[in-house]
């Protein structure tokens, strides 16, 4: 088996690393780890440093030897020129992980979003189609748009009615983009869309990740802000939000990636309430000068505080239309079968993620 992941040192993509490390390592001829260089160390030193971290799972710890064996970090400026590495060697698995969150709705950042998203996903596929077996896609389970209502793993029976950022839909297009190809070369392509992703609970230490995005950002931006101004918060009584463990979705994708499974959501089965879920995060920051709304509040409607217009004019374009989304459901009977998700209280976890976040004072991991 041999595989080459992308996002290696992404929140995601570091998870899947661990798990197909700790599940597959005795299978492994080669794994393939494209990385950027950057001013905290080359390619090397950034993998290296994410082994021996101590948020790392023991298995990793205790078998690196072996692990360094198995892997090939390969500079991110070779990735599209397979040639340079690969030699003759065929990629079995190409997953990739890799990707460009940005919940803009700015016209002005779709080309970028899209060009970071479906054109480069599209150059991969197309650069690797001569010498892989299968395409393993890690997309968005929010990628069906807002359609409410219950929401099977096949997101291709029809368009979406609407998505609610140009990152939703260039992950649909290169689902899209994928699937077409996939038939017309006759490579198997798998599409596996994880929900929001939360802290560990699989692994330890619990409720860790290494990067704070979503729901964090709304937590963060309420923790730091020392107003004492009132703000509405502007959300849909009627939804929830669906969060997963990173280290659940990453041991699922790690279950599946060789089985003949086209698409898969990683969802929770529940969701927390949506005003609950703002409540426990607001109160876990100890911020309590609010009031939750269904009106929209814009330039239009008027701001009522500088901090209820600083939050509209940055994370509140960003995450009111999440909190404002149809309420949905996900089939979850599949995912169910390949790996029962863990069972936890939705609002302690919530709770115990962002408490986690605030000791580490929401930094991400510098890897």
């Amino acid at each position: 088996m041999t595989i080459l992941l992308t996002g290696a040192t992404g929140t995601l993509g570091s998870q899947v690393l661990f798990s197909l490390l700790e599940q597959k390592l005795n299978h492994l001829e080669r794994i393939y780890l494209p990385v950027r260089a950057k001013k905290s160390g080359t390619p090397w030193q950034r993998i290296s440093r994410m082994l021996e971290s101590e948020y790392t799972p023991h298995f990793v710890q205790q078998n690196l030897d072996k692990i360094y064996a198995k892997i090939s970090v390969v500079p991110a400026t070779d990735l599209l020129k397979p040639s340079s590495f690969l030699s003759k060697n065929r990629i079995t698995h190409f997953i990739h992980s890799a990707g460009y969150v940005n919940l803009s709705t700015a016209p002005d950042a779709k080309e970028e979003i899209f060009k970071e998203n479906f054109e480069f996903t599209k150059q991969l596929f197309d650069t690797y189609s001569h010498c892989m077996d299968k395409f393993i896609y890690i997309s968005t389970a929010f990628s069906a748009g807002n359609a409410g209502g219950i929401l099977s793993n096949n997101y291709t029976e029809n368009e979406p009615l609407a998505h609610r950022n140009h990152y939703e839909a260039s992950k649909y297009a290169a689902e899209k983009f994928l699937i077409k190809a996939g038939k017309e070369r006759t490579i198997p392509i798998q599409i596996l869309r994880p929900s929001v992703l939360g802290g560990n609970m699989m692994e330890t230490p619990s409720f860790f990740i290494s990067k704070y995005m979503v729901f964090y950002l709304f937590a963060k931006f309420f923790y730091r802000n020392t107003s004492a101004d009132r703000i509405r918060i502007t959300a849909n009584i009627d939804s929830g939000l669906n969060i997963i463990p990173t280290d659940y979705a990453a041991k699922v994708i790690t279950s599946v990636f060789d089985k003949a499974i086209d698409q898969l959501n990683i969802v929770h089965s529940q969701t927390t309430h949506i005003t609950e879920g703002i409540r426990k995060i607001l109160d876990t920051v100890a911020f309590h000068n609010f009031s939750l709304t269904q009106n929209n509040i814009d330039r239009t409607t008027g701001f009522e505080s500088k901090l209820e217009q600083f939050y509209y004019n940055t994370i509140g374009v960003h995450l009111t239309p999440y909190l404002t989304s149809k309420p949905c459901e996900w089939d979850t009977t599949l995912l169910q079968q390949i790996l029962p998700i863990p069972e936890y209280n939705l609002e302690e976890y919530l709770m115990n993620t962002i408490q986690f976040a605030k000791v580490q004072g929401f930094k991400n991991q510098q890897w």
